[in-house]
């Protein structure tokens, strides 16, 4: 699942995010999510979350 809508986003989701840093190699990081921070039912780019490593990035995948 791809991380546009933030319906789909939960907290404590495990997902893969793209970091800013990485956005030119797309290098996924994964993790789980510990605050959403777009405020959009949708982006088109993935919504933005932090997760419980103190990672911030838009969301790629949902993996559970």
């Amino acid at each position: 699942m791809n991380g546009q809508k933030r319906s789909l986003i939960t907290i404590g989701s495990k997902v893969q995010i793209v970091l800013k840093k990485d956005q030119r190699t797309g290098n996924l990081t994964e993790g789980i999510v510990k605050d959403i921070l777009t405020n959009s039912a949708n982006h088109p780019h993935g919504i933005k979350v932090r997760l419980e490593t103190g990672a911030v990035g838009r969301v790629k995948e949902i993996l559970a």
